[in-house]
């Protein structure tokens, strides 16, 4: 049976680093960031691209999923409103396999240092802080698990991502 993970969390959280070191510690792993499917230059937020991303993504995990080639699949996005999820979950052929949806979260502290330092690096745009922190209490009112990061190195978040999937 393949485990799609899906691992959300507010911008500056750490899923993707999580989720590239989760993919380390899987065996037949794959691992798509919902970034990447609208990654462009203006970045343009309106109904057509909310529905294009949102295609683009069931039409990468709907390939991992039919491939024989993977037992893992890992999937990471901001998914801050539980009809997110449930829309995804909606277009994904999910049989014989099982579903671990997982939230990332941290104090407001431990956010504002970390999105912080990617604005100092010019990695983000400095409104990101605001908008980042105005979500992070969504994710607690979601169908998910729960996993708290404060402290934890990016190796340690996904192993217990690993262990959380097992349990699933």
């Amino acid at each position: 049976m393949k485990r799609l993970y899906l691992i959300g969390g507010t911008m500056g959280v750490g899923k993707t680093t999580a989720c590239q070191c989760l993919k380390q510690c899987l065996p037949a792993c794959v691992f798509l960031d919902g970034d990447w499917c609208w990654d462009m230059h203006p970045f343009v937020v309106n109904d057509e691209t909310r529905q294009m991303v949102m295609e683009n993504i069931a039409f990468q995990l709907n390939n991992f999923l039919r491939c024989t080639a993977f037992e893992n699949i890992v999937f990471c996005w901001v998914m801050h409103e539980q009809s997110i999820i449930d829309r995804l979950l909606s277009r994904l052929d999910l049989r014989d396999c099982q579903v671990c949806a997982v939230s990332l979260i941290c104090s407001p502290e431990t956010l504002r240092e970390r999105l912080q330092r990617d604005i100092d690096a010019g990695l983000r745009p400095p409104d990101v802080l605001g908008r980042s922190l105005a979500r992070l209490d969504n994710y607690k009112r979601l169908r998910s698990r729960l996993l708290f990061t404060d402290g934890l190195t990016p190796t340690q978040v996904a192993q217990e991502l690993a262990a959380l999937g097992e349990m699933c």
